[in-house]
């Protein structure tokens, strides 16, 4: 479920591994999320960043565990 107005701190990456904020919705129990700089998304992640604010909660009303769909190394360490 969503706690406040909208769900928020999603991000989107197609296969050039470029993130972009994403716009998310709960459709049944599935989370659709999109943005339109990623015509075509591979990975998306969530709350992944210092300091998030929670906006997605289960049913008991705790919040989400950051999370990712993908295992690519992070870039910005110069990993490869």
């Amino acid at each position: 479920m969503v706690k406040g107005d909208k769900l928020a701190e999603f991000s989107v990456a197609g296969e050039d591994y470029k993130w972009h904020w994403a716009d998310a919705l709960i459709k049944d129990d599935t989370i659709v999320v999109s943005s339109p700089e990623v015509p075509h998304p591979v990975a998306a992640r969530y709350a992944w960043q210092a300091n998030p604010v929670a906006t997605l909660f289960n049913g008991a009303g705790l919040p989400a565990v950051p999370f990712r769909t993908d295992d690519w190394p992070d870039l910005t360490l110069g990993a490869k």
